[in-house]
């Protein structure tokens, strides 16, 4: 009798692979379309190469433990139903989504990142993002916190596909509540909001 409630208790219990696979796919989903960035070691990287970084190490978790299973005979615990299925496809869905959303507007538009200097007070960083379609041209500023999370804090656009950073042609000053970005154009390419606050706190 204990046994057999020891039974029913294992498989309605969920399966640590279950849980680590939604959280996984959470994760990658919030990284995929929250906008934030990463940098490491002086290296910047988008939110959406986050969110496939985290769906193909998922995917390779995934593989060698369907292989394991089929190796040894055994039948993963926990409940592996149509709900939990279906959360998982939602999962899924929306990372994989948002990461090649993400990475299309990064190479449709050619986007360059840049980490500037110097550096604010208490590891504060000014990370760009420069784009340009057409004959327009878009920037964007994140901040940059001492462990490495960015989120953006404002935007420009200039005309003629002008990319203002890649030449040179900004500000960078920091002072005790944060940082000011000052990006200039040219008198026939002006850069529209090209004054934009950085804020880490």
């Amino acid at each position: 009798m204990k046994g057999e409630q020891h039974e029913r208790a294992k498989a309605a219990k969920p399966s640590p692979y279950l849980v680590m696979a939604v959280g996984c796919l959470l994760l990658a989903a919030v990284a995929s379309w929250s906008g934030f960035l990463l940098v490491v070691a002086g290296r910047v990287i988008p939110g959406w190469l986050v969110g496939s970084a985290l769906l193909l190490v998922l995917l390779v978790v995934m593989g060698t433990l369907a292989v394991r299973r089929r190796v040894t005979g055994r039948t993963p615990a926990g409940n592996r139903g149509v709900p939990a299925r279906l959360v998982l496809a939602l999962l899924g869905a929306a990372a994989g989504l948002g990461s090649a959303v993400g990475g299309v507007g990064d190479l449709t538009g050619g986007a360059d990142y840049r980490l500037l200097e110097p550096p604010g007070p208490g590891g504060c960083r000014a990370v760009t993002r420069e784009t340009s379609f057409l004959v327009a041209g878009r920037g964007e500023v994140y901040a940059v916190g001492a462990a490495g999370i960015g989120r953006r804090t404002g935007s420009w656009t200039a005309d003629d596909g002008l990319r203002p950073i890649a030449r040179g042609s900004y500000e960078l000053h920091w002072g005790d509540d944060g940082g000011v970005l000052l990006v200039s154009g040219t008198p026939t390419d002006p850069v529209m909001s090209g004054l934009q606050e950085v804020a880490c706190r």
